[in-house]
């Protein structure tokens, strides 16, 4: 069994009458935590002056601070007030003010060694240095700073368990929202199914209208239905809680991991809900228990003077807080439905099992798509909207043409009066025979001028457009006629027929009377 110096066995017994847990000692005092629980278990014996370090596992010394050296002490446990540990006789007692100054600057026990034997000429161990600055550390913890909000400012929310609900033989257990402002300690409690992001935000809502204004800050724990990924510097918020805090105008202020004193109002608000009101109780359904909550919160909860405003919390909440809250908007958050989704190859998104476009760039990429009744908005993972379609039903495409590639667009997509206007471009001859063959053709010529445009490619354009007028003339509405009059070139003899010239007689000239 190992042997402990008379000093740690002291410090241990010294500890855990200030209520640490074996836990904690083992950890500051840097030995096995199941040798801390035999060493409590067992009475500490007196010890007399002078021991010898050999006896030093059945003689307690009243010293918690240093030293295997076996130094005497009195036959009582000397108290340990904060800030300085008791004083004994190690071979750093001599050197206990270079020492405190050190730890006060944060110096590790290897530095302050270090120091001690090149400036102060130190003939002790690194050991002695590191218990006596191991113990010191132990006696001086700095007590938690009490943080009070103004009136307005803050409101603290957690969760915690429900009383049971026994309904056809069956028990559950809902969850309860408990949430309280900061200043007054006035509170709001509401029984749920469950923590979903939809719930959190209803059960906020429905605290805010119960208030009857809005607070500066809501602090949160990192929940998930709040909080995607935490971390004390740059949390990963939930979008949709994000968007419900814009609208009512607050900051969402979530806690440090695993630091639950950072909202201790609430904390012990939860227990309170949990101890006066519920234990002991089981109902008959969820809106029983709602309603019985609604009733204790303001026979009971509200009327109490607090212990440590010393006030009535709903006279201090009315006179002081609800003043200063902040007004509520004009309509209720929108309820609306969010998840994120991947863009397939074809540029769509799948969400209620129909497809929306979005634009090409964002294929292979994971986007927002927040669907209301009848709209569906799609956003980029910093929140800006880059679609909105009107909710189709499912099974169905909503493609949005500004979505499509301009690689990807046919130009037949583009209509008539588009292709119509390219052919004008290319000269007066094609735009002419264009707009007369789809006149005479209708939709069945479209894929003509698509074709006419590509000839543009092939064929220089003064042939082309010599062509075309050619075409026209005949009044050859194919496009295989303009292609043949192009390659046959200038073998080709263009006879025109004139209505009017010099040498031609008007047909008034050959009229012929015949006597009636």
């Amino acid at each position: 069994m190992n042997v402990l110096p008379v000093s740690l066995h002291h410090s241990i017994h010294t500890l855990a009458e200030r209520g640490w847990s074996a836990r904690r000692i083992a950890r500051e005092l840097g030995i096995h935590r199941e040798t801390v629980g035999r060493y409590l278990a067992s009475k500490p014996a007196k010890v007399t002056i002078g021991s010898p370090p050999g006896e030093e596992a059945s003689k307690p010394a009243t010293n918690p601070a240093i030293g295997s050296e076996g130094e005497g002490a009195d036959s009582k446990p000397a108290k340990v007030t904060t800030g300085s540990p008791v004083r004994g006789r190690s071979s750093c007692e001599e050197w206990r003010t270079p020492i405190e100054t050190a730890l006060a600057q944060g110096l590790s026990a290897t530095r302050i060694y270090q120091d001690l034997k090149e400036s102060h000429r130190f003939t002790g161990s690194y050991e002695a240095v590191k218990r006596f600055a191991r113990a010191f550390r132990a006696v001086t913890d700095l007590p938690f700073r009490r943080m009070e909000c103004l009136p307005g400012e803050e409101m603290q929310v957690d969760f915690g368990r429900g009383a049971w609900v026994v309904a056809d033989g069956q028990r559950r257990r809902p969850h309860v929202f408990r949430c309280v402002l900061s200043h007054s300690r006035k509170g709001y409690t509401e029984a749920v199914w469950t923590q979903s992001t939809e719930t959190f935000i209803r059960c906020l809502e429905n605290a805010f209208r119960h208030f009857g204004g809005v607070p500066l800050r809501v602090v949160i724990d990192n929940l998930k239905a709040g909080v995607i990924q935490a971390d004390w510097y740059d949390p990963d918020l939930n979008p949709k809680l994000l968007e419900f805090c814009r609208h009512y105008q607050t900051l969402l202020a979530p806690t440090k991991p695993a630091m639950p004193r950072h909202k201790g109002k609430v904390e012990r608000g939860v227990d309170y809900v949990q101890e006066n009101a519920l234990r002991g109780r089981q109902f008959a359904s969820l809106a029983e228990q709602n309603i019985f909550l609604a009733h204790w919160e303001a026979t009971v909860a509200d009327t109490r003077i607090h212990g440590t405003v010393r006030e009535q919390v709903l006279k201090r909440f009315n006179t002081v807080e609800r003043p200063a809250l902040r007004a509520l908007p004009a309509m209720l958050f929108p309820s609306f439905e969010e998840a994120p989704r991947s863009v397939h190859r074809d540029g769509h998104l799948e969400f209620a099992k129909a497809y929306y476009s979005v634009p090409p760039e964002y294929v292979g990429r994971r986007v927002w798509v927040r669907a209301e009744s009848r709209i569906v908005r799609i956003y980029n993972q910093k929140m800006e909207q880059i679609g909105v379609h009107a909710r189709i039903e499912s099974g169905r495409f909503a493609t949005s043409p500004e979505h499509i590639h301009p690689h990807k667009r046919a130009l037949i997509e583009q209509g008539a009066d588009y292709l119509l206007s390219r052919c004008r471009r290319l000269g007066p001859g094609c735009g002419a025979w264009a707009e007369a063959m789809y006149r005479n053709r209708g939709d069945y010529g479209i894929r003509s001028l698509q074709g006419l445009l590509h000839l543009a490619k092939e064929i220089p354009v003064g042939q082309l457009e010599a062509a075309a007028a050619t075409a026209l003339e005949r009044a050859c509405w194919r496009l295989r006629d303009i292609k043949a009059i192009a390659a046959a070139g200038d073998n080709v003899v263009q006879l025109s027929f004139l209505q009017a010239h010099p040498i031609i007689r008007n047909l008034s000239a050959y009229h012929i009377a015949f006597p009636s």
